[in-house]
């Protein structure tokens, strides 16, 4: 028999999951929403950072380094990617950027495998967010608490960089009329690469801070990549705030529903998501433009 604290417990646990989805899925639907590019190798991006982070981990046993690096590192990587491939598919079809990201994706992940193994690899929690925290009416691990709170901190950061910086109106300028910003002496490809960058930034990032929550191995990106499609289904696609909306409810939803029967989280997700699609097209903050 299922108690309230057990059901409280889960729900918790549904916006710790549903806060690191809507990091991935901000990512995700950045890079969507300025770029028109639907990044399928994005799952593999949030690996990435995992192993970045953990590798740094390995070499400084400094936690704080280990995010910092791994998400600097995704975003060189990131970079590196707009600037050697996906600047070149900007006006190509969605069948060609889904085909060139997923196969990117296939190469991220395989490359992983050779350099580090199939293993699960983990980062120890640090020492000062080890341990229980009490909430009043019940128990609850630290660590888990603090990776809400270093999300929020990053979804503002992401927020107030896109919507509140010349960067921000540059770059929705650049997908009106790419051509007159760029008569204005701006150039928008290269803002275009700086979004591509954070974008997989956002995935890296997420991976690192999952890794003391969740071992990290070359597969992990793969289910990460299909729930975060949902989430952007829900919330609405190019939807910044969707995103964040998508992640916090499908969090709950495979939370919840695991508690029951875990065999089927992502099949009532997937129930939810036609929902929304019967009931709103553009998700439930979309808009027509991007969908």
């Amino acid at each position: 028999m299922i108690s309230w604290s057990n059901f409280i417990s889960q729900c918790i646990n549904g916006v710790v999951l549903g806060a690191l989805l809507a990091l991935i899925s901000s990512g995700l639907t950045i890079i969507y929403g300025t770029l028109g590019v639907l990044n399928l190798a994005h799952g593999a991006l949030f690996m990435l950072g995992g192993y970045a982070g953990w590798y740094t981990y390995e070499h400084t046993q400094s936690y704080f380094l280990s995010i910092v690096l791994g998400a600097l590192f995704v975003l060189l990587v990131g970079i590196i990617i707009e600037r050697v491939l996906i600047r070149f598919f900007y006006s190509r079809t969605d069948e060609e950027q889904i085909l060139v990201t997923f196969g990117l994706g296939i190469v991220i992940v395989e490359i992983i495998r050779l350099v580090f193994g199939s293993l699960s690899e983990s980062i120890p929690i640090p020492h000062w967010a080890q341990g229980i925290t009490s909430l009043g009416f019940m128990f609850y691990p630290t660590y888990r608490l603090v990776v809400v709170g270093i999300v929020a901190l990053a979804l503002f950061s992401l927020w107030l960089i896109l919507y509140r910086t010349n960067l921000g109106m540059i770059v929705r300028a650049g997908i009106e009329d790419s051509e007159m910003v760029d008569m204005l002496g701006i150039n928008v490809y290269r803002v275009f690469m700086v979004v591509f960058g954070v974008g997989a930034m956002a995935a890296g990032f997420a991976g690192v801070v999952n890794v003391p929550v969740t071992p990290i191995t070359p597969d992990v990106g793969e289910d990460i990549l299909v729930e975060t499609f949902v989430v952007i289904v829900i919330g609405g696609v190019g939807s910044f705030p969707g995103a964040i909306l998508g992640g916090l409810i499908a969090g709950e939803i495979l939370s919840i529903t695991s508690m029951f029967n875990p065999a089927y989280s992502q099949v009532m997700l997937f129930v939810v998501m036609t929902i929304v699609l019967f009931t709103r097209p553009y998700g439930l903050l979309g808009s027509k433009g991007r969908s």
